[in-house]
């Protein structure tokens, strides 16, 4: 698994050029450009922030996770020393050492005033149970970073299919209320045309003249929303604001695909949060174990008298080796009282892990109920449209024959409106629940 997204990380890094060629392409041909939402995905892949971060923890818990290896390579310190007494110092010697009598000591000053030590100290853990549970413990914490990294590759992908479809469905709407806006310049025409001629109120004509005008406020509305989605999406992708981008027009609804129930991401990040946690208590455990190191020192040391007539400076060699072993025997109850908390810790975990399961599940159902039904609102939303388009427009054609009424017109351009807002909805319910579905079965990425 570690393999794999090393390599794949690679051939991020190798698409690069490639993606930013795209991007001068893109430049030179302007607005005529149009992204597939696998462009903009694949885009966001190389230039996202939030990815770029991720990645650079996952470097960096490789190196953590080297340094902890470390701890088992011997150790190599030089330390040097001069000192120069202007007084030496004093010893306490009995004189009974030098024929005098017993119990009586004398003041004597020992050494000569120049002073050189260098040395060499060597030290190698043979056995120790904390730098073992380090390494261990810095192994599963890269595993944890590279899962959170593919956590926010999925946060990426979804949040940018969701901007991606917002700007969809803002298009479409746009070309209802276009469409709307062409029906209604046509019956405002019309009015006007009969008020002339003295058949129609001037109110009529005001109320369709207010109803033109709504939909020409609405019309700036959507496309003021259509520019703060796609400035979103560009933002989202990493890329620059002057690089114009275009969605594809074309929704697909049609089939409504099966996805495979795969580990999410949410659960293999708890589940590892669980085995880091297995594995601090283990190194709690050991740590009140014995721990044995070799160590050793090879030293020379200078002697040096700069007074006349005994002017001279020699030096001598010193080295040892040896092994030392360290036995904990009490330490005020510290690590008993930490291993009940990391215990805490693992029950909490482990119902953790039972309600992530447990809610995942309930989310599946819910969102393949939702998107069953939305599918078959969209299949009813269309043929809805077609039967209001086509009363609108037998109304429409009534009421220019003077069998019905500007009331009558008004209603069936409100019902023809509202079909095409029940479609949209529908539209964005299928798109929304089909997402969500494909992260809670861990098949986004796909």
């Amino acid at each position: 698994m570690k393999k794999n997204l090393i390599q794949k990380l690679v051939n991020i890094h190798n698409g690069k050029w490639l993606l930013a060629l795209v991007f001068m392409s893109v430049v030179l041909q302007g607005n005529s450009q149009t992204w597939t939402l696998q462009q903009c995905i694949d885009t966001a892949l190389v230039y996202n922030s939030n990815l770029q971060i991720s990645r650079n923890n996952i470097a960096l818990g490789n190196e953590k996770q080297k340094e902890a290896k470390s701890n088992i390579i011997p150790k190599i310190n030089l330390t040097s020393d001069y000192r120069y007494f202007v007084e030496l110092p004093y010893q306490i010697m009995p004189m009974s050492a030098f024929g005098g009598p017993e119990g009586q000591y004398n003041e004597v000053q020992f050494g000569v005033p120049h002073n050189i030590n260098a040395s060499v100290q060597a030290s190698l853990p043979l056995y120790n149970p904390q730098i073992t549970g380090g390494i261990r413990n810095s192994k599963i914490a890269s595993q944890i970073t590279e899962i959170q990294y593919r956590k926010t590759e999925e946060e990426l992908f979804f949040e940018i299919s969701n901007l991606y479809y917002n700007a969809q469905i803002l298009q479409h709407q746009l070309a209802f209320i276009d469409s709307n806006i062409v029906n209604t310049s046509k019956l405002l025409e019309n009015l006007r045309l009969l008020h002339t001629q003295l058949m129609v109120k001037a109110t009529d004509v005001s109320k369709v003249e207010l109803q033109k005008e709504q939909l020409l406020t609405q019309q700036q509305l959507i496309g003021s929303n259509i520019d703060q989605v796609i400035s979103a999406l560009r933002f989202t992708m990493g890329v620059s604001a002057d690089v114009d981008i275009a969605v594809e027009t074309d929704i697909r609804t049609n089939s409504l695909n099966t996805y495979p129930n795969l580990t999410t991401t949410d659960e293999q990040l708890v589940n590892a949060q669980n085995r880091l946690l297995q594995s601090e208590m283990k190194t709690l455990k050991t740590s009140r174990l014995p721990s044995l190191s070799a160590y050793g020192s090879y030293s020379q040391i200078g002697f040096g008298y700069n007074e006349k007539p005994n002017e001279f400076l020699n030096f001598h060699a010193s080295g040892f080796v040896g092994v030392q072993l360290s036995v904990p025997l009490f330490g005020g109850m510290v690590t008993s009282r930490k291993i009940n908390q990391k215990s805490l810790e693992i029950q909490n975990n482990t119902l953790q892990i039972g309600l992530i399961t447990e809610q995942n599940n309930m989310q599946v159902e819910n969102a393949i109920q939702q998107r069953n039904v939305a599918h078959r609102n969209i299949t009813n939303g269309l043929s809805q449209i077609s039967i209001a388009k086509t009363i609108y427009e037998q109304t429409l054609l009534q009421q220019n024959e003077g069998t019905a009424g500007l009331t009558e017109v008004l209603l069936a351009d409100n019902a023809l409106r509202e079909a095409q807002q029940n479609y949209l909805t529908a539209i964005v319910t299928l798109l929304k629940t089909d997402l969500e579905l494909k992260k809670l079965t861990g098949s986004l990425k796909n």
